[in-house]
């Protein structure tokens, strides 16, 4: 194998050296994996709240213009959301849909939502049916005004999830740009970096989803450890084998 030391001189033992880097290589890869996971989550929740946001903002002109009912508008935000959110999961990490499911487990439905924002509106004694026209329009308006919006504080934490998931992968790859730069063979260098680096992201994605199955959905807690052994044990097993 060529040489590839990361050059820190804490290891003069040449057996002691191969075990000490590739342990540093475990961790490399366990960057990039914490550094892929957060920039892919973050970015889910960003689409996901411009989405309902344009889909809201629709369908409220909609209405407003006398195009639909507010009614329609409401049935029509109420489905559209659930159905973003159920599909952005899928895009997510095992860890970040782990993280959404013990938030919300599943969207409310249009009944829900009309008893919900029918006594946030009208008092705990309010009952929709004996409602005015009017006032059921509001109920729907509100319905629809909700779809709009997500958890401020959720996506405040998850705009600072990405940046730091950003900010994760680009110290992996510096490090990845040091080792090969100094590395005697630059090519096998490359190559070994690659391999290290997309083990620790795979990893750590396969990792999670295999907690997942086992500890159900919503348990956050049980897919990052899956997330995180798996990327590190992933990491390292490539790592072997260029020994």
């Amino acid at each position: 194998m060529a040489d590839a030391s990361y050059g820190w001189g804490l290891v003069s033992n040449p057996e002691d050296r191969d075990a000490f880097e590739s342990a540093i290589r475990g961790l490399h890869g366990e960057l990039a994996n914490l550094g892929a996971h957060g920039a892919i989550d973050g970015s889910t929740r960003a689409l996901y709240d411009r989405q309902v946001r344009a889909m809201a903002e629709e369908l409220r002109r909609k209405a407003t213009m006398g195009e639909i009912t507010w009614r329609q508008a409401a049935t029509e935000a109420n489905t559209v959301r659930n159905t973003v959110m159920d599909s952005l999961r899928g895009r997510s990490t095992p860890l970040g849909r782990a993280l959404a499911e013990s938030l919300k487990s599943q969207g409310k439905t249009l009944n829900e939502m009309i008893a919900r924002k029918t006594l946030q509106l009208f008092g705990p004694n309010a009952n929709f049916n004996a409602l005015s026209t009017a006032q059921q329009n509001q109920v729907y308006a509100a319905i629809v005004e909700s779809a709009g919006k997500s958890n401020p504080a959720i996506t405040a934490r998850m705009r600072t999830v990405s940046r730091a998931g950003r900010g994760l992968l680009v110290l992996s790859l510096a490090v990845s740009v040091y080792v090969v730069a100094t590395a005697e063979d630059k090519g096998e260098a490359l190559v070994h970096e690659g391999a290290v680096t997309g083990a620790g992201i795979g990893g750590g994605i396969i990792g999670g989803a295999a907690a997942g199955l086992a500890c159900g959905p919503g348990a956050p807690v049980c897919v990052a450890v899956g997330a995180f052994v798996g990327g590190a044990l992933a990491a390292i097993g490539v790592d072997y084998f260029f020994f």
